[in-house]
């Protein structure tokens, strides 16, 4: 039990991600009548909600206020970095929050920071194999992995919600 939990901690973007995932399967599921367009619209709205919203949060809370612990896990020093990456994380996440709820326009924005910010994240993870051979879980495991793919879902959604308008989100007790 203590492997899986801390396997689930660990990789908190795919445990996030597969919680978005059953999220929008039983939204779906309590839908009266499901289209693609409200398929789309559960996918996005609860990845938002998941891989973005409470992943960042939850990367705030370990950088700023775990930051030792963050750093070990990533095979880095402490340093006073982490406590702004940990706000940076933070006000992401507070954009996906808004965009759970919000229009095509947040939505965009919700996307796009964050995919810079991962991206990013993921050039120094690469920098980091190559030039001091840091392959630590926190590096080189399944969060350099969503560093990049995550970002890439993110866009996927936004185009396939191109051409219907204003989109809006539907709280999750809507069904």
């Amino acid at each position: 039990m203590q492997t899986l939990i801390t396997f689930v901690l660990s990789n908190f973007t795919l445990t996030l991600f597969v919680v978005g995932l059953v999220a929008s399967a039983i939204a779906i599921a309590r839908a009266p009548h499901v289209t693609r367009d409200l398929v789309i619209e559960k996918l996005f709205a609860y990845f938002l909600l998941c891989s973005i919203f409470i992943s960042l949060f939850y990367n705030f809370v370990m950088h700023v206020f775990f930051g030792e612990m963050a750093a070990r896990f990533i095979g880095w020093a402490q340093s006073p970095f982490q406590a702004e990456v940990g706000f940076a994380s933070l006000g992401f996440a507070v954009v996906g929050l808004l965009a759970f709820f919000g229009n095509r326009g947040i939505r965009i924005a919700a996307i796009v920071g964050p995919a810079m910010f991962l991206w990013g994240a993921a050039g120094g993870h690469v920098y980091q194999m190559v030039t001091a051979h840091n392959f630590a879980p926190g590096n080189a495991g399944i969060i350099f992995w969503s560093d990049i793919l995550l970002p890439v879902i993110g866009f996927v959604f936004l185009w396939l919600q191109r051409g219907q308008g204003e989109h809006r989100a539907t709280p999750p007790r809507s069904g």
